[in-house]
């Protein structure tokens, strides 16, 4: 009796797991930090629409600037469908340079992990190159690779590949050796110590670099899009600046905060997601 007991009980942990954590997303401290969260941005809405107005004296166009200008134009730029294109192609360029970044970080940085000889052979030279602001290979970049998407992809790739290899990198550092020992001990093989234990200890590590990649690139991005190409949030913004569109400009300089917030909020909460579940740490 007392073992059907404790085996029902056992059987109902995960459930009742999930109801404490649906139960903390809903209590009285998720709102009070959601309310903060709105203030906040209430607060810096207010700011800039003072800093618009205190311009405006010196500054005749920068009443374009001003909140209720940009909205204004937002709201025209989104449903007339101007923007849509453009947004896709730069969703596009970052996830394509995130992706070879991914190819390319993870593989470089279990192998640098993994060696202590290699790393002291790579480190003073990625330390280096990692100095190295991706914007300053715009002009070799174009004369490389021509006119079009190739520079930037190269350019984004550059930028986002150091925190996944260097994260890639200190995760399999820490890996605990005893379960490599124990790995080996039952003659498992290479392919089953890096699926089973290598990549489960590290994907945490991988998901952190991959939120800050996903910062840098979208930082580097509207500045590589101004490289020729006829596309791009990027493009948009030096095209309102030909059109003495200001409105319009801030209204794109939203959008694009606006993007960058929701990808990284993508990345936090997969992160989250992954960081709690049974066995990941």
């Amino acid at each position: 009796m007392r073992s059907s007991l404790a085996q029902q009980r056992l059987h109902d942990l995960p459930r009742r797991a999930a109801k404490t954590k649906a139960a903390k997303a809903h209590t009285p401290g998720f709102y009070v930090k959601a309310g903060y969260s709105l203030a906040g941005l209430a607060v810096l809405v207010i700011l800039w629409s003072l800093g618009t107005r205190w311009l405006q004296s010196s500054i005749p166009l920068a009443g374009q600037l001003g909140p209720q200008e940009t909205f204004a134009s937002l709201y025209e730029l989104v449903t007339s469908n101007q923007l849509t294109t453009h947004t896709i192609v730069s969703l596009k360029r970052v996830l394509t340079g995130l992706l070879l970044a991914l190819l390319i970080g993870v593989p470089t940085g279990l192998a640098v992990g993994g060696s202590r000889r290699l790393e002291n052979a790579t480190g003073s030279a990625f330390q280096f190159l990692r100095m190295i602001s991706p914007l300053s290979w715009m002009p070799i970049a174009v004369m490389v690779f021509g006119i079009g998407d190739a520079p930037i992809y190269f350019l984004l790739t550059f930028a986002a590949v150091w925190p996944i290899m260097l994260n890639t990198a200190a995760g399999v550092r820490q890996l605990d050796t005893r379960w490599m020992m124990l790995a080996r001990s039952l003659s498992a093989a290479p392919s089953e110590i890096l699926l089973r234990i290598v990549v489960p200890g590290i994907l945490g590590h991988v998901l952190t670099g991959v939120r800050l990649a996903i910062g840098i690139i979208w930082i580097v991005l509207v500045p590589c899009e101004m490289l020729g190409v006829s596309s791009g949030l990027g493009y948009f913004i030096l095209d309102t600046r030909d059109r003495m569109a200001y409105s319009e400009l801030m209204a794109v300089i939203v959008l694009i905060g606006a993007l960058g917030f929701i990808l990284d909020t993508v990345a936090q909460k997969i992160y989250q997601h992954w960081s709690h579940k049974p066995g990941s740490r």
